[in-house]
C-alpha cells in the first residue's frame, strides 16, 4: 500500500486494514486549523542546509492557511542548563542555552520565514509545545476554537513529535506535514512520523495538505 509521505508499506496496509481508508482524516475545515511551526530559530536552521531547504514549503503551507482563514502559530524555544539536561547532554546544554537565550538572534524565527502580524507566538521551555506548564499555546489555540493542528518544524523525532502527541492527548486532530518536518538521520525521521500515523493521528505531505485546506470542508 502506496503512501504519498513513503510511510513503511507494511504499516500502512495495517492501518487501511484497520479503518479502510488510507488517512484518518479526510477533509479538514481551514477556520478551526492551526498550523503549529516548532523550533525554526536562526541558531538552528542556519545549522542545517535541510531545514534552509524546507523553508519555502513552510512558507507556502502557511499562507495557504492564512488566505482560507486559518491560524499559524510560531513556537521557538529557551533551553534551560539543569543537572537532567548537563546528564543528557553534557557540554552541549550550555551552548543549546546561550544559542537560545531570550532576545538573542540565534533564538529569533529565521529571517527566512514569512511571519504575518496576525501570526500567533508561543515560546516552550520543553521539548513539547503541549505540555501543561510549559508553554501557553494550547490556550491561545483554545480561544479561537482550534481543533485541528498541523505540526511542522524540527526536529521531527523529538520536538515535533513530542508536541503532536501531547496535542493529541489534549483533544486535537492531529496532522505531522511529512516534508515541512526534518529530523535526525538513521531513519528517525520516517520511524517517528510512521508511529505516529499508525497509532496517534494522521501524516501527509505539504502538497497533499494544502489542497484539503483549498478544499476546506470538514465534515461533521
Amino acid at each position: 500500500m502506496h503512501h504519498p509521505s513513503r510511510l513503511n508499506p507494511k504499516v500502512v496496509a495495517k492501518v487501511v486494514a484497520r479503518r479502510g481508508r488510507l488517512h484518518a482524516y479526510e477533509a479538514l475545515e481551514p477556520s478551526r486549523t492551526a498550523l503549529v511551526v516548532v523550533d525554526l530559530n536562526t541558531a538552528t536552521v542556519e545549522q542545517s542546509e535541510p531545514l534552509r531547504a524546507m523553508l519555502p514549503r513552510v512558507n507556502a503551507l502557511a499562507q495557504a492557511l492564512r488566505s482560507a482563514g486559518g491560524t499559524v502559530a510560531w513556537v521557538t524555544a529557551r533551553f534551560s542548563v539543569t543537572a537532567n539536561t548537563e546528564a543528557i547532554f553534557g557540554a552541549d546544554a550550555a551552548r543549546f542555552a546561550a544559542e537560545l537565550a531570550p532576545g538573542s538572534e540565534g533564538a529569533r524565527l529565521h529571517p527566512g520565514l514569512v511571519v504575518a502580524r496576525a501570526d500567533l507566538h508561543a515560546e516552550k521551555t520543553g521539548a513539547s509545545a503541549f505540555f501543561p506548564g510549559k508553554c501557553n499555546l494550547d490556550s491561545q489555540l483554545r480561544a479561537l476554537g482550534i481543533e485541528m493542528v498541523l505540526i511542522a518544524g524540527t526536529v521531527t523525532n523529538v520536538c515535533c513529535e513530542s508536541s503532536a502527541r501531547d496535542a493529541v492527548e489534549a483533544g486535537y486532530r492531529v496532522m505531522m506535514i511529512s516534508d515541512c518536518c526534518d529530523g535526525h538521520s538513521h531513519g528517525l525521521h520516517e520511524a517517528s512520523l510512521t508511529t505516529f500515523y499508525r497509532c496517534f493521528g494522521d501524516v501527509r505531505p505539504v502538497d497533499d495538505t494544502i489542497e484539503l485546506i483549498r478544499h476546506g470542508a470538514l465534515p461533521r
